[in-house]
């Protein structure tokens, strides 16, 4: 079985650059050799589809990251598979908002979303009408400029805490994202919050069955999910927030630990083709 890396940090039995924009003659020759191609995390949309195209298996499994792009498809992925999630109402256009509601469509606070971001960037917490005015503007000046979609989505009640689980592989590692002060909005590392690891145990394991569910169900085998719990809930559920194909290292250990998590899961991926195809 020959393998084929365009990941500078894999070694395989050809290893070649990723490309950028444009794959070469030369990448698709090496792409149509290999017998399992692995691409590095987020690699344009064109080498990835060259793989997918001319070779059976590639690591890691982007198909959902090209065909639902953003927040708004993320939520529309969560609905067709039956997932549960804080109520959302997705909207494409300004005029599509203010022709169905004029007014916020959950009671305040509620959340604004803006389709595209990480890290708690272009998401705001609404607390009143001039708060809805100003993301309205904001999405028609966006909108003006060639980005488009945002959401609206109920307030879940989490105690300032999200939990983050981390599918690499066949394997999933949970941790918290806390906030010091509960009645924190965000809980991204990026907004001030700190990892926890070990506090209820038993929704962490809630999450990562669901998170294990999630991944079976779609193939994508390299993601952050995100959930939510409610505190004002007796026997709270994991409520998918969102899906992270770009995702820090911290909570796993730092970059060092994370590579040596990918190349075990890679190995166990070849190992599991060859065992196919025995």
């Amino acid at each position: 079985m020959r393998t084929l890396s365009f990941d500078s940090g894999i070694e395989a039995d050809m290893n070649r650059p990723s490309p950028g924009n444009h794959p070469s003659s030369a990448d698709l020759a090496a792409i149509k050799q290999a017998d399992a191609v692995i691409v590095p995390r987020g690699c344009k949309r064109e080498l990835y589809l060259m793989a997918r195209n001319h070779c059976p298996n590639v690591f890691p499994n982007y198909d959902l990251y090209y065909s639902h792009t953003g927040k708004t498809d993320q939520i529309r992925l969560f609905r067709k598979n039956s997932l549960p999630h804080p109520k959302t109402l997705t909207f494409d256009h300004c005029q599509e908002f203010w022709d169905t509601y004029g007014s916020t469509p959950f009671p305040y606070p509620c959340v604004f979303k803006f389709s595209w971001g990480g890290e708690g960037r272009y998401v705001y917490l609404l607390e009143s009408d001039k708060d809805l005015l100003n993301c309205m503007k904001d999405a028609k000046s966006w909108q003006e400029k060639g980005l488009q979609g945002f959401l609206f989505q109920e307030f879940i009640p989490c105690g300032g805490r999200s939990l983050r689980a981390v599918v690499i592989g066949p394997h999933i590692f949970t941790y918290w994202r806390v906030q010091k002060q509960t009645n924190k909005f965000y809980s991204n590392l990026s907004k001030g919050a700190v990892i926890e690891r070990h506090s209820f145990p038993h929704l962490r394991h809630m999450g990562k069955e669901a998170a294990k569910d999630f991944s079976q169900r779609t193939g994508l085998n390299l993601i952050g999910l995100d959930f939510l719990f409610c505190t004002e809930t007796c026997e709270p559920e994991p409520l998918f927030l969102e899906i992270n194909y770009f995702f820090r290292y911290t909570g796993l250990g730092g970059p060092h630990t994370y590579c040596k998590l990918l190349a075990a899961a890679i190995r166990e991926w070849i190992h599991h083709i060859e065992q196919k195809n025995a």
